[in-house]
């Protein structure tokens, strides 16, 4: 095994280890839309997604995919080496469109040269048989992750953040994708309104007791011009967490995380103008730091507290 210096199964490691090298994602946008946003499942979509379909950082949608990666990869080059890349598909539902259509982009970014894989964020009730059957086909093709956003095993909070669907039918996603070997990787968000800490652990037994891939740890961000924003405009209790609160949290998930899943990460990104609470999180180097300070500090690693 490559490690790195993490106490955690990184992406990184797992990455190194699958493909020898470095791999870069590249994230892009398919202009897609969201069945919680045009009323086919909710109007709105989930209370903190911004406009941007939480895809801020990927490629501009009035582009080609080519042009995207294209442009994507010169940029990843003034920071990173490697000719390998991981194609993501990432704002807003990256299935909810017709089968031609998908196949169309999804195979448009894999002729790019160095690409060896998809990641495909998506929505746990947009995977018709269809579509289960389009994404069987790239994995046997290529190395695929689906992206589901989970965010709490909480129902109710669920419903408070207008998620859209319950916790039984992300349960049934990842079965019917992982009876197509399909990798699995759930979002989770630390920090959502009213949650408690046993809320948030529960969220992470709940991934633990999944045949899940990989997770992603965010925390959560108030963002401008979001259903959130408001209503903490008239209610700032809704969000609690401190930095220090947060790397607490991060830490016992981490030691609670079953240690064959892959933890992609472990903080988010937003973009810093826009971000109207954590202020704290602005600074992501240093909250990242403090996050491995606080692991190596007290002999945190994964799946320390982890009970199969």
């Amino acid at each position: 095994m490559i490690l790195d210096d993490k106490p955690y199964f990184s992406l990184n490691s797992f990455l190194r280890n699958k493909f020898k090298e470095k791999i870069i994602k590249i994230t892009l946008d398919g202009g897609f839309t969201c069945p919680n946003r045009d009323g086919k499942i909710a109007f709105g979509g989930c209370t903190f997604c911004s406009s941007m379909g939480s895809g801020e950082f990927a490629g501009n949608r009035l582009k080609s995919v080519t042009e995207q990666f294209t442009q994507q990869k010169e940029m990843m080059k003034k920071k990173w080496s490697s000719n390998k890349y991981i194609a993501y598909f990432q704002a807003y539902t990256n299935t909810y469109a017709p089968l031609d259509y998908l196949k169309k982009i999804y195979d448009e970014a894999l002729i790019q040269e160095g690409v060896v894989g998809l990641s495909i964020g998506t929505r746990p009730d947009c995977l018709s048989q269809d579509i289960l059957d389009l994404l069987s086909y790239y994995n046997e093709k290529t190395f695929l992750m689906i992206e589901l956003g989970l965010q709490t095993s909480k129902d109710s909070t669920a419903t408070l953040i207008n998620r859209g669907h319950d916790t039984n039918c992300f349960k049934d996603a990842v079965i019917e994708l992982r009876k197509r070997n399909i990798n699995v990787v759930a979002h989770v968000i630390f920090g959502l309104p009213y949650e408690s800490y046993d809320d948030m652990m529960n969220t992470v037994k709940f991934i633990n007791s999944l045949d899940i891939q990989g997770v992603k740890y965010h925390l959560l961000y108030i963002i401008k011009n979001t259903k959130l924003a408001q209503e903490y405009m008239k209610n700032p209790s809704i969000y609690t967490l401190t930095m220090d609160s947060y790397i607490k949290i991060i830490g016992d998930a981490i030691s609670l995380t079953n240690p064959n899943i892959v933890i992609h990460r472990i903080t988010g990104d937003a973009k810093r103008e826009d971000i109207i609470e954590p202020k704290w999180s602005i600074k992501k180097w240093e909250l990242l730091n403090s996050i491995h300070h606080y692991l190596k500090e007290n002999n945190i690693y994964q799946g320390k507290y982890f009970n199969a």
